[in-house]
């Protein structure tokens, strides 16, 4: 895909990240309700413009939220993905791929030993393609959410870098 670009994200992204991730929501990875109005802001001072990588094809078609586990020192050198959201347009392009090997990258570049995300155990897209990227499973928490009148497992993945 020659023309997809990721980078790091800037406050200027706040309005179309935060279309994106209320176009994008399903209980099928999302254990949150369903954004209504007045909508929170996207950026926060936990996870602030530098915790985002955007995919852009022409336009932002897709982000990867990266941030520390716990706020302990102690676990500084882990970095979760905390969200990955790809447009429906973009889907099947290859942008989720690239999202995640750009983590990696920026994970590493910030000194991380190793890169952890949680799945809904029902999403299998996501986990198959995080699988192909070297993730494997490292714990479930059995039937962990209600969605839908369902129980939900909670599946962490990981890797070391």
């Amino acid at each position: 895909m020659s023309d997809l670009r990721i980078r790091l994200a800037t406050s200027d992204d706040e309005d179309a990240l935060g279309r994106l991730d209320r176009a994008i929501w399903s209980p099928l990875h999302s254990v949150q309700p369903r954004p209504e109005p007045p909508y929170d802001p996207f950026f926060t001072e936990r996870v602030p413009p530098s915790g985002h990588l955007v995919a852009e094809l022409g336009a932002v078609v897709g982000y990867l939220r990266l941030g520390f586990p716990t706020p302990l020192a102690c676990n500084t050198h882990v970095l979760q993905i905390r969200g990955l959201a790809v447009a429906d347009e973009a889907r099947g392009t290859g942008t989720g791929r690239a999202l995640l090997r750009a983590a990696q990258e920026e994970a590493r570049r910030r000194g991380a030993r190793r890169l952890t995300l949680r799945v809904l155990g029902h999403n299998t897209p996501a986990r198959r393609l995080y699988e192909s990227e070297g993730f494997t499973v490292e714990g479930i928490l059995p039937e962990e959410f209600l969605l839908d009148g369902k129980y939900v497992d909670d599946v962490f993945l990981g890797m070391f870098l």
